[in-house]
């Protein structure tokens, strides 16, 4: 007679066997994860922001792409008190660490590389080149203008966090991502072989197979709306401004390399969310802003992702463990457990001065919710 014990660690009756399975296969219980690219804004956005990151992720590294933007330890170190205030403002809340970083301009200097570095909450520098997306406007003209600020962050391990794309006006959209690996990525770590670099929010399996085949300096960001949507979702049924992203949401094939390399096992692909929140108004408009908001489902999308592919088993690694492990931080001791069940996104939800935002999937249903 078969000895059901083998199948029944738990010592379910087997009788029970099939429901204790299934349950098995509609809970999934992490280490609460982070989230390693992340737009909080300022004021009152902020305050409005901040609880859906807060209920998901232990820590955010926090973009400085403010108005003015965050160029200086001081300017940072204001920015994280008033993220750590708009936290204590929302009560219960779990507790939460911003991760700051610098914007990276042509002028930036090595002895503000230095105060970074010893400041003990900057984390990384930002390389926005100008015009590229959102409040990039101040961002870097030519990189070589930062050899400087470039060798001493190499010199200590702070890392550089790159938003991938050239601006050039002769460059198709669509391939902005793997022109700026030729023309700007591949020359600057000739130039700073130790740099450690993040490549984030990657979209193409160009830069892809250039992370997977780079040395351990080099890592990558992906963010659920790049592993669950290809560039038809932005003309599904008419033109969807809340799809609108950059870098720009790309052909299918390129959906598909970005999934077969976060499910790899490979430590240095992580997640960042690339969560951004526009006023409704600045979305749909003439000429609206770019970015997706996906706080309010930050970590249950991309279970959604792993889970269409079979490997929910890899999502843990992904999303609480190869971050803090590539940043030389601890991993965090806490957990959070997802159940299959699926809800009903908002319409939209409260921002800023009177505007809502629309987020990902509004008024549509997400396969996943936080128990």
């Amino acid at each position: 007679m078969r000895d059901n014990r083998a199948l029944n660690p738990a010592g379910v009756a087997p009788a029970g066997i099939a429901d204790w399975i299934g349950t098995l296969l509609n809970r999934l219980t992490l280490t609460r994860p982070d989230d390693w690219h992340l737009h909080l804004r300022d004021g009152a956005a902020l305050t409005a922001v901040l609880p859906d990151t807060a209920r998901r992720f232990a820590r955010a590294i926090v973009m400085p792409n403010l108005r003015p933007p965050v160029t200086t330890v001081a300017l940072a170190g204001a920015y994280r008190e008033r993220i750590l205030a708009a936290h204590a403002a929302t009560p219960g809340l779990p507790p939460f660490e911003p991760l700051m970083t610098l914007y990276l301009t042509d002028n930036t200097s090595p002895d503000e590389i230095d105060r970074a570095c010893d400041s003990g909450f900057v984390k990384a520098v930002k390389l926005y080149p100008a015009g590229a997306t959102t409040n990039s406007d101040s961002g870097v003209t030519d990189v070589t203008r930062c050899d400087a600020a470039l060798a001493r962050m190499a010199e200590r391990g702070l890392p550089l966090l790159i938003h991938g794309e050239v601006t050039d006006g002769d460059v198709d959209v669509f391939d902005r991502e793997a022109v700026f690996i030729e023309r700007v990525l591949r020359p600057l770590l000739a130039r700073h072989p130790a740099l450690r670099v993040v490549f984030e929010h990657i979209t193409t399996k160009d830069a892809a197979e250039f992370v997977a085949a780079a040395g351990d300096n080099i890592a990558a960001t992906v963010t659920a709306h790049h592993l669950l949507m290809n560039r038809n979702a932005i003309f599904a049924g008419g033109v969807r401004p809340h799809h609108y992203c950059l870098p720009v949401l790309k052909r299918e094939v390129h959906r598909e390399a970005l999934v077969a390399a976060v499910t790899s096992g490979n430590r240095r692909f992580f997640l960042g969310t690339d969560s951004a929140p526009h006023a409704k108004g600045a979305k749909e408009a003439a000429c609206g802003c770019a970015g997706c908001y996906t706080s309010h489902a930050g970590i249950e999308l991309y279970a959604e992702a792993f889970d269409a592919v079979g490997a929910l088993d890899r999502l843990e690694a992904f999303a609480s463990f190869n971050g803090p492990d590539w940043y030389g931080l601890p991993r965090n001791t806490s957990q959070i457990t997802l159940v299959r069940e699926s809800w009903e996104v908002k319409a939209s939800q409260e921002f800023a001065d009177g505007d809502v935002l629309v987020p990902l999937r509004a008024g549509e249903r997400v396969a996943w919710r936080i128990e």
